[in-house]
């Protein structure tokens, strides 16, 4: 049964881990990778990761992308999201604080945080607004 849009976007507001899907060329299968992600009240979904990754060239060359989230308790439950990347700015050390918090325990955070902005290299905030939502939960299965 579909979401309906209150409960999808609160299953995106929540932690999950993403598998971020972008098209990788011709011959080539979309690129999909495990990602964190943060879910913003306005809409917006965004992403962090190396300015000069392969995921931030193909997001830029394809200029949008998709993020699938689900989970498998206490329901099996999937929300996928796909649309036009909004922007692409350098990161700052507070938008990595911020996504660092919602996936690590509050003891670990400041110890993430200083080694990945000193040792990750330049990274960039990709933002996207979701035009096409596909969801479903399937109960308990």
């Amino acid at each position: 049964m579909a979401l309906t849009r209150e409960e999808r976007e609160q299953f995106l507001a929540e932690p999950h881990i993403a598998a971020l899907a972008v098209d990788a060329g011709a011959g080539r299968a979309p690129l999909t990778v495990p990602i964190w992600y943060q879910y913003e009240p306005d809409g917006t979904v965004w992403i962090m990761t190396a300015r000069d990754s392969r995921k931030n060239q193909l997001i830029s060359e394809a200029g949008r992308f998709t993020l699938m989230v689900d989970r498998v308790e206490p329901t099996l439950r999937y929300v996928s999201v796909e649309g036009p990347v909004l922007d692409t700015t350098p990161a700052t050390v507070e938008q990595l604080r911020e996504i660092s918090a919602r996936y690590l325990p509050a003891d670990k955070v400041d110890g993430y945080v200083d080694v990945a902005w000193k040792e990750y290299g330049e990274q960039v905030v990709v933002r996207m607004r979701p035009e096409r939502w596909v969801s479903s939960d399937l109960g308990t299965v």
